[in-house]
């Protein structure tokens, strides 16, 4: 076994990161008790405890109050535009170049975070979808990801509002994506983007892409028989076919190659897989399948997304912005610290090991520094007189 003779100190990770939040973000000092790094440094805290940035006031010993902290946050956060492309600038300082090298599978999705509550001032703030959560309302956002060797890095983020296309919102990303270098060799996306509009951009823009059929038309059990994509959902082998898929809009459709891959579950159960492609020729439904299960890794970075998202009650867009854009920063900056710095040296390509830093003990580090570095309160205030230790407390 390979022996380590050095080791990594939070505090490296700590510096590393709120300097490339404030180079990023540009945070500038509100008044004399608030500094733009106490700021980052409270935000990163906040996001790594999955607290509010008043609870972290409160626990902080010597530090701003909450309503400072407050207004330096609101005081420091640009318009949206800008305040994207600035969060944009923090995810991309951190990809490796080895990126750039070579043509990437990038992933694409769209994550919708449930709201309670009333739009700040525009009601395209929110978009509407499926209940959860115990509603229908949305703060969405748009993310795109690569995976080199294993490790997944979110490449560009966009913020979603309603009425806004889905065609748009890709070329977005895309554009974001090549702006650092980052080109597509094959476009994964869910089901979402089936449509006819997602189809013809991504063929006038020359970009492979494969994604999921969205089942439509009749059921199998309806006297007619299957109907629109329903009929290869009802297909009892795997193949390859094509579909023409057909818009609301007279004269907009669009002819796309069909892949059904039908399996056998654990259970003994039969299950058929229907995707769209273009742009490539497929080796067999078997590939195409495997291919496509390279994307499901983007909800694992969703999921430990949500292990680093710092709570809020505003209304604010832009902040609840900044905390979803904040968390993927902190676990592009955990993927990059395994990747650059606790991978092992191997002729073929670096070999990673998770083991040695997991992302909760990577933001328990880092709390427990910024902890040390700026005091935590360990009493509160009280009316009534404390007995002495141990002795004077009944059994």
């Amino acid at each position: 076994m390979r022996t380590v003779h050095r080791t990594l100190p939070a505090q490296l990770v700590h510096h590393k990161t709120v300097q490339l939040l404030q180079s990023s973000l540009d945070f500038q000092d509100y008044g004399l008790t608030c500094r733009a790094t106490l700021l980052l440094s409270m935000l990163v805290f906040a996001a790594g405890r999955l607290t509010s940035l008043l609870q972290v006031c409160q626990l902080l010993a010597d530090q701003c109050g909450y309503e400072t902290a407050r207004k330096a946050l609101h005081a420091n956060l640009p318009d949206e535009p800008e305040l994207v492309r600035r969060l944009n600038n923090a995810l991309a300082a951190v990809l490796p170049r080895t990126l750039t090298r070579r043509r990437q599978h990038i992933a694409i999705d769209l994550h919708l975070c449930p709201y309670h509550g009333e739009p700040q001032h525009d009601p395209h703030e929110l978009v509407r979808g499926k209940s959860k959560s115990g509603t229908t309302h949305f703060h969405a956002y748009a993310t795109a990801y690569v995976v080199q060797r294993g490790q997944r890095f979110t490449v560009a983020f966009e913020y979603v509002r309603a009425g806004d296309l889905m065609p748009d919102v890709l070329k977005r990303l895309l554009q974001r994506a090549a702006a650092r270098s980052v080109k597509p060799s094959l476009v994964l996306l869910d089901r979402g983007f089936w449509s006819v509009d997602v189809i013809r951009y991504l063929q006038a823009a020359r970009y492979p892409f494969l994604m999921p059929v969205t089942a439509r038309g009749c059921k199998e059990d309806h006297p007619r028989g299957p109907t629109s994509t329903r009929q290869f959902f009802a297909c009892k082998k795997s193949g390859f076919s094509k579909y023409t898929l057909n818009s609301k809009q007279k004269g907009r459709r669009v002819t796309v190659p069909i892949c059904v891959s039908r399996i056998t579950e654990k259970s003994g159960r039969k299950k058929t897989m229907v995707y769209g492609y273009w742009g490539f020729q497929a080796r067999s439904t078997a590939w195409i399948r495997e291919t496509y299960r390279t994307r499901y890794g983007i909800e694992s970075s969703y999921r430990q997304m949500n292990q680093s998202r710092m709570r809020t009650t505003t209304r604010s867009p832009k902040v609840r912005l900044l905390r979803i854009a904040l968390s993927l920063i902190l676990r592009n900056v955990w993927v990059w610290v395994h990747y650059e710095l606790l991978s092992t040296p191997h002729r073929g390509g670096r070999i990673v090991q998770l083991s040695r830093l997991y992302y909760q003990r990577f933001l328990n580090c880092m709390t427990e520094v910024i902890g040390q570095l700026l005091g935590t309160v360990t009493s509160v205030p009280t009316e009534r007189p404390i007995p002495q230790p141990l002795a004077a407390i009944p059994a």
